[in-house]
């Protein structure tokens, strides 16, 4: 497990791409923006991908499944279980101290 961004929910892409004012390293329509920020990807996730209410850590796995259920015997709640997106399986998960936080898996 890695990190491989930081997750942002954002109301209106174009907005929020200005307003980062970084690189965009890729977009897929109003749905996803990954901004490059020097080493970390800033993901920005409009209406149509809020998979969190707040900016969340997202963690790249090889395979997400295996990752929540030993995370889950570990303590970790699960907020929204593995699910492919158009990119990618994701999953939420909640810490013990109750932080979200994202895995995800390129398809």
């Amino acid at each position: 497990m890695r990190l491989g961004n930081v997750l942002i929910p954002v109301t209106d892409l174009d907005q929020a791409i200005a307003f980062y004012g970084l690189p965009v390293k890729f977009r897929d329509g109003d749905r996803f923006a990954a901004l490059d920020a020097g080493g970390v990807t800033i993901a920005l996730a409009g209406p149509a991908e809020h998979v969190t209410a707040s900016a969340a850590p997202s963690y790249r796995v090889d395979d997400v499944a295996p990752v929540v259920a030993d995370l889950a015997a570990r303590g970790a709640e699960v907020v929204r279980a593995p699910e492919a997106g158009p990119h990618e399986t994701r999953a939420v998960l909640r810490d013990p101290s109750g932080n979200v936080f994202v895995l995800y898996a390129p398809l």
